[in-house]
């Protein structure tokens, strides 16, 4: 096993699992944590022990409520756009691993942590999850990547209701409109992800990369469209540093996340 202090990774029988987060934090990852994870994904990417990878949340309470938002109240503009920078750097590097990723998803998975979970393959969810990308309250402008991700996974119609309403599916919602790859009881999540990695890994190991990449390969004109277009800023600055100031009085000695 190799760690630092939000992430993770454990290998075992070719499979390689990923926790984020710090559970006191809900999981919530700061620009330093998604940097570790980019180079985190890179190594697997590159491993050729490896013949899937888990994504999951430290603890049993959550996968990831998305990036640190103390780190953004009172910061430079510059500083939220590195954030975003380093968000994409790790989703980016998390799709290109060529083996199948899957993403166990209990609790919260919201703003970049249901961009993680996008940017795997597979997604076993609790049916008493959330997910979503609630980022407009807080002055967030979307960017191009993310909205990318989510129209590829769940469709432009899901992804648009999403992104404008700021509502949360839980997870029998989500796999019922194809967000999620599979919706099971809290108890059955680990035996579920199990089963559906043994599924998969049982195919031979070169049939899958190929199956993989040929999925890849048909929405890569639209993430290459997506990933070559300038974003723009990250944020209306006046509205999200009220915003956030407004929530992080209410909530005192919490953590707060995207």
């Amino acid at each position: 096993m190799s760690s630092t202090a939000a992430v993770d990774v454990h290998r075992a029988d070719g499979i390689a699992t990923v926790r984020i987060g710090q559970r006191q934090h809900a999981n919530a990852l700061g620009i330093r944590d998604w940097r570790v994870l980019a180079s985190v994904f890179d190594d697997l990417a590159t491993d050729l022990s490896v013949r899937a990878v888990i994504v999951a949340g430290h603890g049993d309470r959550t996968f990831s409520a998305g990036s640190d938002l103390r780190e953004w109240l009172g910061a430079d503009p510059e500083v939220v756009e590195a954030s975003f920078v380093a968000m994409e750097n790790a989703l980016t590097a998390l799709e290109r691993i060529p083996v199948p990723t899957l993403a166990r998803i209990r609790g919260d998975a919201v703003g970049a942590g249901c961009q993680l979970a996008c940017a795997c393959d597979l997604r076993v969810i609790t049916e008493d999850a959330r997910i979503g990308m609630p980022v407009a309250r807080w002055g967030i402008l979307l960017p191009p990547m993310f909205a990318a991700r989510l129209a590829v996974v769940a469709g432009p119609a899901v992804a648009m209701d999403l992104v404008l309403t700021g509502r949360l599916l839980d997870g029998t919602q989500a796999a019922r409109l194809g967000l999620a790859t599979r919706a099971v009881p809290e108890d059955d999540l680990e035996d579920a992800t199990a089963a559906l990695v043994a599924a998969v890994t049982a195919q031979p190991l070169g049939a899958l990369r190929a199956a993989k990449q040929a999925v890849r390969n048909t929405v890569e004109p639209v993430r290459t469209h997506m990933r070559d277009r300038a974003s723009g800023p990250a944020a209306d600055f006046a509205v999200m540093q009220h915003n956030l100031g407004v929530f992080l009085r209410r909530l005192p000695g919490r953590a707060s996340r995207l």
